[in-house]
């Protein structure tokens, strides 16, 4: 049976390839995010072990209170950065308190310390060759101090910096910058001015910076930017040759205070893989999921070529029952061509995702975001990959299969093949079921306070999807033939024809037409978020902005002088400075490390507004604090709660006076400036905006050109009116909405290559009819026109389907995630019509090679086909 399961894929080469090709795109796509990840993986361990060399680390002892051990640190105001200590980044291990600086001086005159080096790095912007700010794609720019024989970078050229007026570049921001060792340009370190700098070194750290723009400057530079205050995260220690650490590690803990703790670097540089590892890991989840709905589209043309295949085939099937085959020997002979369809989809599918990767690296690399050079596939994930794609296919050929092992002998001696439908009443009654499940489990996510929303919408969507696939069948003789009316007018014979082609197989059709509907149904889905999120963005500005202008940086640390001097313009009414930092709270949950914001108490209301659930602000100059609602939930806090907040002089006390909705203002605690400047250290403030508003009288364009004058020696801040404040974070979503629709695409694709090899078997299926139809004299025009219409109405079908599931389920989105900020629904119904149009256009795509198939035939030996 399997020479016959061998001879049937030869005989019918066409059929296969396109089962193959489907199988092939989506284990590409499973292959392409294994193979990226491990990329990532190489790349971002190749920094860690590059840049955090030091052979033993000091670090505050605990975490800062409220912080999990295995917290990422983060934040505006957090000065970690992308690797280990004693190099060029900060940390990826747990938010932890800040150590002394001087911790270095000390440590390093223990016996065996040949070197310690404090942690120093915070946001650096250089200016170019160009003249402009060095901006690479999403990659950070950051600054770090390099000193004489730095243990941890290796100079390529000149030397390192000494004094404020020189800097060292790592390679690749040299590059992307177009300068080199001698040029003269400026810099903005930390939150200083401007200032001209000479490039006096190369330095490299060994691997690839994945685009990171590395300024280097001296330490003592490094310390009044970065460190202030004189803490900093940790301080590497490096041994001398032949030391033992565990000696040195039992030496350097006597010298250094209680709440500092020594590590060795291996732990160091294994938490810091971990915490990489797990953002990588959430990477891979994400892009697997639509890897696994590629194949899970993929999956209906196989089930659809298989279930035509065994059509076309029933008389052969009944022949070798009539010879002896039994209904197990049949059942192998369908699922080995399935078999083989899966295992070559998959072998082809590893060498596309590989090479697909291969090609991204380049691409990535032309952009000066270098990754690691090796592009590989674990045997292991070789074989589960094989499996998958294999079991795929095997499952989605099950159900024809077993159809035609059910095939009783005597069909062998019919003149004509009959094939009865089943009935579709099983069916409905099961998508029927699923679609009011889905429903209600929806109606549940959008009930105000309900724990768990997104999962129940999730596990909604998932039922609604499933339940329109199941009764599609049902409905498509009703919609088609709603969809077909125009062309019955304006297209005859040629649409009552299609029309009949169309419903007179109700499964098939909407097989085919599911593929496209999953695909169209995320579009359709994404597409409403893109829009309400920008409509959402649009009424926060709207709501909350109250100043004429918003004055930001793309470091997202504006310079304090540049709020002076904008608060010192004779046409500036007034300059309310939003500031965020981190303080410790004790309240009636206990103690934490919460975010907060700071910013004048008569700012709200003027330049600024939120929405006040309960309580009022009116207490805030006095002394009070707001929270947001989110915060306020999780917590459990209330007005007339009282928060102790640590000063440098001791504590504070601070009533809770307001709980407020903000999404401009994202911290859980607000509160007036004087506050702020005695909970949270100067030194680890970050200015975030400084928001005008003109004198009275001003017009609008001469408050902009004075503000300009400010900002534009600072070459990193903008200046935008309500606007274009609106439009530069609506420009953020976009960015990630394309990334989705790119990978939905692939789906897309799919689907319509599932329409291509539908209409194909069909021309096969349907020789006879078609040479009778010739013969009568239906013309070769009149016959392609009808195989086009037939692809349009089952594009269109599918199409409309997904729109409505898509758009349908989305509209809980605002519901559900209003608390992230999205609480417009918009729906972008230019689009969604555009999305229509453009499925006819890929019906007519679809159907040109199988009606040029059509047409091709001999009518005396198409009427004479069995």
């Amino acid at each position: 049976m399997l020479r016959v399961a061998l001879r049937e894929v030869r005989n019918h080469l066409g059929r296969f390839l396109l089962s193959v090709l489907a199988v092939t795109l989506g284990i590409a796509f499973v292959t392409g995010t294994f193979s990226l990840r491990a990329m990532l993986a190489d790349t971002f361990g190749s920094i860690i072990a590059s840049t955090t060399q030091g052979d033993l680390y000091l670090r505050g002892k605990a975490p800062a209170a409220g912080q999990g051990a295995g917290q990422a640190a983060g934040g505006e105001e957090n000065r970690g950065g992308a690797a280990g200590g004693g190099g060029p980044g900060g940390t990826l291990t747990a938010e932890r308190t800040p150590i002394p600086a001087s911790l270095a001086d000390d440590v390093a005159k223990v016996d065996g310390v040949r070197q310690a080096v404090a942690d120093m790095i915070g946001p650096a912007v250089l200016i170019g060759a160009d003249g402009q700010a060095v901006v690479n794609g999403q990659a950070p720019s950051i600054g770090s101090t390099l000193r004489d024989q730095d243990p941890s970078g290796r100079l390529l050229a000149g030397r390192a910096p000494h004094g404020p007026g020189e800097i060292a570049l790592e390679t690749t921001a040299l590059k992307t910058s177009g300068l080199k060792v001698g040029d003269t340009t400026q810099v903005v370190v930390g939150n200083g001015p401007p200032r001209p700098v000479t490039v006096v070194g190369e330095v490299t750290y060994g691997n690839p910076m994945v685009g990171t723009t590395l300024v280097l400057v001296d330490p003592a530079t490094g310390q009044a930017a970065f460190a202030p205050q004189g803490v900093v995260p940790q301080v590497a220690i490096f041994a001398e040759p032949g030391t033992d650490l565990t000696a040195l590690e039992a030496r350097v803990a006597k010298v250094v205070p209680a709440d500092v703790e020594v590590v060795t670097g291996e732990e160091m540089r294994a938490e810091a893989t971990k915490t990489i590892n797990q953002l990588l890991g959430f990477l891979g989840t994400f892009l697997l999921v639509f890897a696994l709905i590629s194949l899970f589209v993929g999956g209906f043309i196989i089930a659809n070529t298989f279930a035509m295949a065994v059509r076309q085939r029933q008389r052969e099937f009944a022949l070798l029952r009539a010879v002896g085959a039994s209904p197990g020997q049949v059942l192998t002979t369908v699922l080995g061509q399935a078999a083989v369809v899966g295992v070559v989809g998959s072998a082809a599918g590893i060498a596309a995702g590989i090479g697909l990767v291969a090609v991204l690296r380049t691409w990535l690399a032309a952009m000066d975001m270098q990754l690691a050079a090796h592009v590989v596939i674990t045997p292991a994930q070789a074989g589960g990959i094989v499996a998958l794609g294999t079991g795929m296919s095997v499952l989605a050929a099950l159900v024809p299969a077993r159809r035609a092992a059910g095939t009783p002998p005597v069909e062998a001696m019919r003149d004509d093949v009959v094939v009865v439908e089943r009935s579709l009443r099983l069916r409905a009654v099961v998508g029927v079921v699923l679609l009011a499940g889905g429903i209600a489990a929806a109606l549940v996510s959008v009930r105000h306070g309900t724990q768990h929303a997104g999962t129940w919408l999730g596990v909604g969507a998932g039922a609604v999807l499933l339940g329109t696939l199941a009764v599609s069948p049902v409905i498509a003789r009703a919609v088609i033939g709603v969809l077909a009316a125009p062309f019955l007018v304006l297209a005859r014979p040629m649409g009552r024809l299609a029309r009949g082609n169309v419903t007179r197989s109700p499964r098939r059709t909407a097989s085919t037409a599911g593929a496209l509907m999953i695909g169209m149904a995320l579009v359709g889905a994404c597409a409403v978020l893109a829009e309400s999120a920008q409509a959402s963005t649009a009424a926060i500005v709207a709501t909350e902005s109250r100043a004429d202008f918003w004055v930001q940086s793309a470091t997202r640390n504006v310079p304090p002088q540049v709020a002076t001097d904008i608060a010192g313009l004779d046409v500036v009414g007034r300059a309310d400075t939003v500031t965020v930092g981190r303080a410790t709270a004790t309240g009636p949950d206990g103690t934490g490390s919460y975010r907060v914001s700071g910013l004048p108490a008569d700012a709200f209301g003027r330049t600024i507004r939120v929405t006040v659930d309960s309580g009022s602000l009116a207490g805030l100059a006095g002394g009070e604090v707001a929270v947001q609602r989110t915060s306020a939930v999780e917590h459990g806090w209330q007005v007339g709660d009282v928060l102790t907040l640590p000063t440098a002089d001791g504590s504070r006390q601070a009533r809770v006076g307001a709980v407020v909705e903000s999404q401009l203002l994202g911290t859980p605690l607000v509160m007036d400036t004087g506050l702020f400047r005695e909970v949270v250290p100067a030194g680890e403030t970050t200015v975030l905006a400084v928001l005008v508003d003109g004198k009275p009288g001003v017009a609008q364009p001469t408050l902009r050109a004075a503000l300009d004058r400010v900002a534009k020696p600072y070459v990193v801040l903008t200046v935008q009116d309500a606007a274009e404040l609106t439009s530069a974070l609506a420009q953020q979503v976009d960015q990630a909405m394309v990334i989705l629709y790119a990978l939905l695409g692939l789906s897309v694709v799919i689907a319509v290559l599932g329409i291509v090899n539908t209409l194909a078997l069909a021309v096969v299926e349907r020789t006879r009819e078609i040479g009778l139809m010739r013969a009568v004299g239906l013309g070769r025009a009149q016959l392609a026109g009808t195989i086009v219409l037939e692809s349009v109405l089952t594009a269109v079908f599918g199409t409309l389907l997904g729109v409505a599931v898509g758009v349908s389920l989305a509209s809980a989105l605002p519901t559900v995630f209003a608390d992230q900020g999205l609480t417009r629904l918009a729906v972008p119904w230019d689009l969604l019509a555009v999305m229509v149009v453009v499925s006819g256009v890929v019906g007519v795509v679809a159907a040109l090679l199988p009606a040029a198939r059509a047409t091709a035939l001999p009518v005396l030996q198409a009427v004479a086909d069995e």
